[in-house]
């Protein structure tokens, strides 16, 4: 038995140039058209059978969708400095912990409530998926929390 390919492998690969975009679009941009593409015929496919105040009240949440879009699309995103972020990842890492505890006060609620019959030991055998799940969230949270509070802060002109 012969194991040996019989085909050869080409050994030139043949460049092939792409065609390079005439006009470079941000992502907020793309991101408003793409949504626009999406809700309009959504929207105009649901007007006809919704009662009538629902569906004025859809388009006129769809012409806000515009505009929010369209205010959104004229921020540049090279201009937002590291330092202008630090709030949303303070807000974030806050949200991720608060989740994570409150998921866990509900799991807690449920077990007590719906399987009394079960102690502490027998709850995480069973559930441990979620308690690793809104642990991890918690954990994730703090991470967040402790790399912003060890980044350097940028010190003001006076």
């Amino acid at each position: 038995m012969d194991f040996e390919s019989k085909a050869k492998a080409p050994t030139t690969t043949n460049n092939i140039d792409f065609a390079q975009p005439t006009t470079t679009r941000k992502p907020l941009e793309l991101l408003r058209e793409t949504e626009a593409l999406l809700r309009r015929p959504t929207v105009a496919t649901l007007v006809p059978i919704l009662p009538p105040k629902l569906s004025s009240k859809l388009q006129t949440t769809s012409s806000l969708a515009d505009d929010s879009f369209k205010q959104l699309s004229e921020i540049d995103l090279d201009s937002i400095s590291d330092f202008e972020l630090r709030p949303a990842r303070i807000c974030l890492g806050l949200s991720f912990i608060g989740f994570g505890a409150l998921m866990i006060l509900v799991l807690l609620l449920y077990l007590n409530t719906l399987h009394p019959e079960l102690n502490a030991i027998e709850q995480i055998r069973q559930y441990w998926y979620q308690y690793i799940w809104f642990v991890s969230l918690g954990i994730t949270g703090m991470f967040i929390l402790g790399r912003e509070a060890m980044r350097p802060i940028p010190k003001r002109r006076k």
